[in-house]
């Protein structure tokens, strides 16, 4: 097996090595957390840290099931700190102990603790974890493998980028069947596992969701529906018609915990002259677009679709804030992705050769008057430094490279 070494998130975790603030990393089952943290802790080890400063838990692992309960995990790991030195303490998944905030309250009230989490939910942060420690923890939003990460773990030299791409949106970018070299269909049956866990452990358990079906078949109108805009009263609609009668409130309910699992991301729609989120209507994203074979026949008009997910993902990778764009026509600007206050504007086709897409694509990009950044991204083999009156023509291959 092919470690991957996750550079950028292990970066992250080094920055804030001895920092009294507790670091939390989230993101989808099996994305690699586990993983990071015993890369992490082989760093501290060659670093001068000994082992018996390490405690390491991860709460997947039968052998530490007596620690689910709160109190026993604080006793547990407070009779193993070391007086005197900086105590490495990770907990990995800790969604699976009860009242797990009260726990890691206490042991942030130590000073030689330097602790570390994981959960594999994104309601972690959303509940009495965030209350009790607000602006006491910083978040790392890990996710499986980016384009350049999977063309990293390849060593077949002669495969061409497009044929890299190919393979990526077939296989799947979770790093264990990265680092197998499994097949398609192998990747397929493991991450038919990944999502039936995701389904049945991480949403229908915590959300006492009785009617499988219905959740089923919102998530395969959300992997049909990747870049469309959607409503929950639509869905819900689209259900009732299909014999599967649902009202908005549980729809909205069970997308909740879609997106709380990381299954799904959801892109809010934002108003770029007025700077300001709009309600009601997104847009959803699935966290690997290999998923969605499992559930949806995939066809050539798909393609569009599928890049734009690909493209999401990246600047979820990239920027703190992505958004769904609008000009003040109505017309939609792909991607909106701030950083530091400051946006940057992605408009995303499978290709502009016709002047009539070109235009088309250009054109509300060209709507917004400010000197941002603004690109152009397609599968067309370009020349470098291709542009119209500013909004800059990117190969999407190499984009996704960089």
């Amino acid at each position: 097996m092919k470690r991957l070494e996750r550079n950028n998130y292990l970066d992250w975790l080094i920055r804030w090595k001895d920092q009294h603030i507790i670091k939390v990393v989230t993101g989808v089952r099996r994305c690699g957390k586990s993983t990071l943290f015993e890369i992490y802790q082989g760093f501290l080890r060659d670093n001068g840290v000994t082992e018996d400063q390490i405690i390491s838990i991860n709460f997947e692992n039968l052998d530490f099931e007596a620690l689910t309960d709160y109190h026993a995990l604080y006793d547990y790991v407070k009779c193993r700190l070391i007086p005197d030195k900086t105590n490495y303490v990770f907990l990995d998944e800790i969604q699976h102990v009860d009242s797990y905030e009260k726990a890691v309250d206490s042991l942030f009230l130590i000073k030689n603790c330097d602790i570390y989490i994981t959960g594999s939910n994104g309601y972690l942060l959303s509940g009495e974890l965030a209350t009790l420690l607000t602006g006491r923890f910083v978040e790392l939003s890990m996710m499986p493998l980016s384009f350049k990460e999977f063309c990293g773990s390849l060593n077949d030299e002669t495969m061409t980028d497009a044929e890299k791409l190919n393979r990526y949106i077939k296989r799947g970018s979770f790093p264990y069947t990265a680092s197998y070299g499994f097949g398609e269909e192998n990747s397929l049956e493991y991450m038919r596992g990944i999502y039936n866990t995701i389904l049945l452990n991480d949403i229908v358990k915590r959300m006492n969701i009785s009617d499988v079906n219905a959740l089923e078949a919102i998530t395969r109108f959300l992997m049909y529906n990747i870049g469309n805009l959607t409503s929950i009263s639509n869905i819900a609609n689209t259900l009732t018609s299909n014999r599967l009668k649902t009202d908005p409130k549980t729809a909205g309910k069970y997308i909740r915990g879609l997106t709380d699992s990381l299954l799904f991301y959801e892109a809010r729609r934002y108003n770029i002259k007025g700077k300001r989120l709009l309600n009601s209507v997104n847009k959803y994203y699935v966290c690997d677009v290999a998923l969605r074979n499992l559930l949806v026949r995939s066809n050539e008009t798909d393609m569009g679709h599928i890049l734009e997910n690909l493209v999401y993902l990246e600047l979820r990778r990239r920027y703190p804030e992505v958004y769904v764009g609008q000009a003040d026509s109505g017309r939609e600007v792909d991607f909106v992705a701030i950083k530091d206050g400051n946006p940057v504007y992605y408009q995303v086709s499978l290709t502009t050769l016709e002047e009539k897409t070109l235009a088309r694509e250009l054109a509300p990009l060209r709507e917004i008057d400010d000197n941002y950044p603004k690109y152009l991204l397609t599968l067309d083999n370009i020349f470098d430094n291709v542009s119209y009156d500013g909004i800059q023509k990117l190969n999407v291959v190499k984009w996704l490279l960089l």
